[in-house]
């Protein structure tokens, strides 16, 4: 499919260049052109043999293409918990709310589970999502069949799945199809054994990989870890070699200097989640100081049971809002640089390095941003006022590997949206039953 973007404008997430005015041509899966009409001229003489007929042509009318946001931390399944158990501390949410319901789902639940949440990436401009669920396999299946990006992360503990799984996985989920990609990972340190947190680390040495897993999201968590270890959770792990090839945490709430030397030092990344951390009264991440530091920080909305929507929006106005409420500085934590947590940040830490910028060559994960709204008007600061305004109603096209999966309200999963609904409300209804 070859399409033709043009009357755009266009922020391109690179270093140094601001928005400007253009086309955007795709073919196939990549980007083919990307940069200001006066150009085109010159990039038929450089490239006589290329393609000159389009299968579509897109007026984009003024209105912004940029690169999807990448939600950095979530679990698509648990839509079937959305609203279910709420406003409760997170030890009663988890082990009390959340994990009887989870022990209740089948793999096919958490098929159409997750393409409910996908619907709800696509409206919000999200193209690839760090996943972390139960039941990779179906969960694969329903991102390959919607054309959903998805990097799943293992989820292992001591009470479900196995480190054989997250080989498993990990040999079987890679490359398996474009959509779909598997890093290394873990629940967290306090649902695991020290024994299975070895075998973990051993993994990630034997394919001197980065491994992903919650970290220091609560203060009893790190307090806990350290009546056991001695430690925090952050030097405990690093201390079994779990973070030799890199990886990250998410939340990372509660984190000390000692911590953020280490999370330097292995060159790790911060995925950062404050609406999930503001509803469970978690704490504020030390977004500043990580910064500071040059530790890259990446953004997610953590899942539907404890956010309670997957809005990238929100997460953006969040992880600034609070970072100058904590600091006491509103300069600190630049629109420009959540822009980047939410973009590029994002796709480098899920590996996905083809997705991050949009450039010649590059993956065709685009969106574009409807900028003839009253909440985007008049236009001062684009960029800023994605951060500080923006919404998901904003968002009216989502591409992704060069295939238009939303565009003004309608979706292109291969499935209808009312058949999804109609399948939530039938798990929720038998799994109700079965409580």
């Amino acid at each position: 499919m070859r399409i033709r973007f043009y009357n755009a404008r266009i922020l391109t997430m690179e270093d140094g260049r601001d928005i400007f005015e253009g086309e955007i041509w795709t073919n196939n899966d990549r980007i083919i052109y990307c940069d200001t009409t006066d150009q085109i001229e010159k990039y038929y003489k450089e490239n006589p043999d290329s393609m000159l007929v389009f299968d579509r042509e897109i007026d984009c009318k003024g209105n912004l293409l940029m690169p999807g946001f990448k939600n950095a931390h979530t679990h698509s399944g648990m839509t079937l918990l959305r609203s279910r158990a709420d406003d409760l501390p997170l030890s009663d949410w988890l082990n009390n709310q959340i994990f009887p319901v989870e022990a209740k789902l089948t793999e096919e639940d958490i098929y159409y589970l997750t393409q409910l949440a996908i619907l709800e990436y696509l409206d919000g401009g999200v193209t690839s999502i760090f996943d972390m669920y139960l039941t990779p396999k179906s969960i694969a299946d329903a991102c390959a069949d919607a054309g959903m990006r998805c990097v799943q992360v293992g989820a292992v503990n001591n009470f479900s799945q196995s480190v054989e799984l997250v080989e498993e996985c990990y040999n079987t989920l890679n490359n398996r199809d474009p959509y779909n990609s598997y890093i290394l990972g873990f629940h967290a340190e306090y649902t695991s054994s020290k024994e299975l947190l070895q075998k973990i680390a051993d993994l990630a040495h034997k394919y001197k990989a980065p491994v992903f897993t919650h970290i220091a999201e609560t203060a009893s968590e790190v307090e806990g870890c350290k009546e056991r270890y001695g430690m925090s959770p952050v030097e405990f792990l690093d201390s079994l070699g779990m973070f030799d090839f890199g990886g990250g945490g998410y939340h990372l709430v509660h984190t000390d200097e000692k911590d953020m030397e280490i999370l330097k030092k292995r060159n790790m990344f911060v995925v950062s989640n404050p609406g999930s951390n503001t509803k469970l009264a978690s704490g504020i991440a030390p977004i500043n100081d990580y910064l500071k530091r040059g530790i890259p920080v990446a953004l997610g909305t953590d899942g539907p049971a404890s956010n309670n929507c997957l809005n990238m929006f929100r997460e953006m106005f969040l992880v600034t809002g609070l970072a100058k409420l904590k600091e006491n500085d509103a300069a600190c934590v630049d629109a420009m640089e959540v822009l980047k947590m939410a973009t590029v940040n994002g796709a480098h830490a899920m590996g996905l390095n083809d997705c991050d910028i949009l450039k010649e060559g590059k993956k065709a994960d685009i969106i574009m941003i409807d900028l003839m709204q009253p909440n985007m008007q008049p236009i001062n600061n684009i960029c800023k006022n994605l951060v500080y305004s923006g919404s998901n109603s904003n968002v009216v096209m989502t591409m992704i590997e060069g295939i238009i999966r939303y565009e003004n309200g309608n979706y292109n999963i291969g499935i209808s949206k009312e058949d999804i609904y109609k399948k939530a409300n039938e798990i929720k209804q038998r799994i109700d039953k079965e409580l």
